[in-house]
């Protein structure tokens, strides 16, 4: 009897030292050798379209080490009636609405299952294919797991409010005080998913000086799911969502800045469960836009240099200098970085985050599926 309450934990402890192991000597190669992690990765596009998992090692190549995994969950209707015989492939090219397209998941998981043992170290697949406004959502993640074992290491990128897509989608429009939506962290948090989250900060073109429309719903969301590990997507920010700046002093000047959120954020205990990724070149070109957002950005990073991920947010490139020029854009931020924060924003902050996840799901599925 005490030998089968005692090896269950035994074999934990042992894959948590092992992934220690190989999460030290991986960050010691890639130290010298690769670029980054992709923490934020498309392999198809808005209508399921893209590239290869095979292709996407080949642009990798010796550049990076290790990338995330995942199709868009929402496809893009062609409707005759809106544009007769052009085929919208991006969903600004269309009045047509979005709806969810949960095969996703089965495609992205049978493209991870072509490769060899080896090559798929070097991914973590993600479970994108729900609406988040649906109470069932919960559901079709764990039927995932449970048809594709072994597979997935996460959820998302999938979004609640994301300018332009979110009044497009067909259906209810999700919310952040949705009970679906926490359904879906909690049950995230229970098998140990790590979860990317796309939600803007605020409303498209908004008005300095009044507060973020967003901000107290996703704080507040955050909240109600401490045992849930969660990436914000690019801090909040969209192609129209800018840094934010809301309050004014005595002489009417903004008090609250894009920074001091995320830094209010940083230094609460009650978000240490909370990541931030500067995946998508839209905001790169927010960080590095002047001398000053460089320097404001660094000061913030190398104050939590173990709470960034960097991602590029790519979808399906079609060439390997194409995949790098994210990486590129962020030069000037990467030379204002100590050189240990750019180390863990670059590459040691994903190994430690997706190989923790990694190995929770895993123990969630032997002890859950026969």
């Amino acid at each position: 009897m005490q030998r089968k309450l005692y090896t269950p934990l035994l074999v934990v402890l042992f894959q948590c030292m092992t992934s220690c192991l190989i999460s030290h000597a991986q960050s010691t190669r890639q130290a010298s050798t690769f670029l980054y992690n992709d923490s934020h990765f498309h392999l198809t596009n808005y209508i399921q379209e893209g590239i290869t998992v095979k292709r996407h090692l080949e642009l990798m190549g010796d550049k990076v080490s290790r990338s995330t995994l995942f199709g868009i969950p929402l496809q893009q209707q062609w409707s005759y009636e809106n544009s007769g015989t052009f085929a919208p492939s991006y969903y600004l090219q269309s009045d047509a609405p979005l709806y969810y397209y949960s095969f996703t998941d089965a495609y992205i998981a049978m493209q991870y299952k072509s490769l060899t043992t080896a090559q798929q170290a070097r991914f973590d697949p993600m479970i994108t294919g729900f609406n988040p406004a649906d109470m069932y959502a919960y559901k079709h993640i764990e039927r995932v797991l449970r048809t594709f074992p072994g597979v997935f290491t996460g959820i998302g990128e999938f979004s609640i409010h994301k300018e332009f897509v979110s009044s497009k989608v067909a259906g209810e429009v999700a919310s952040l005080n949705n009970p679906a939506l926490d359904s879906i962290l909690a049950f995230a948090g229970k098998v140990g998913l790590l979860v990317i989250l796309h939600n803007d900060v605020d409303m498209p073109m908004a008005k300095d000086k009044a507060e973020p429309v967003y901000l107290n719903q996703m704080k507040e969301l955050l909240k109600r799911h401490k045992s849930t590990t969660i990436i914000w997507a690019h801090g909040g920010l969209g192609r129209i969502v800018h840094p934010v700046g809301y309050g004014s002093g005595a002489n009417g000047e903004r008090t609250s800045t894009q920074i001091t959120v995320m830094d209010q954020i940083l230094s609460d205990p009650e978000f240490s469960h909370v990541y931030f990724d500067i995946s998508w070149d839209e905001v790169a070109k927010y960080i590095v836009s002047s001398p000053q957002s460089i320097q404001n950005s660094a000061t913030l990073f190398n104050k939590y240099p173990d709470r960034f991920l960097f991602g590029t947010d790519v979808v399906a490139p079609p060439d390997q200098p194409f995949y790098l020029a994210v990486h590129k854009m962020y030069e000037p931020l990467w030379n204002a970085l100590t050189k240990e924060t750019s180390q863990k924003i670059r590459l040691d902050n994903y190994v430690r985050l997706f190989d923790a996840a990694r190995g929770k799901v895993r123990a969630w599925e032997r002890m859950n599926i026969k």
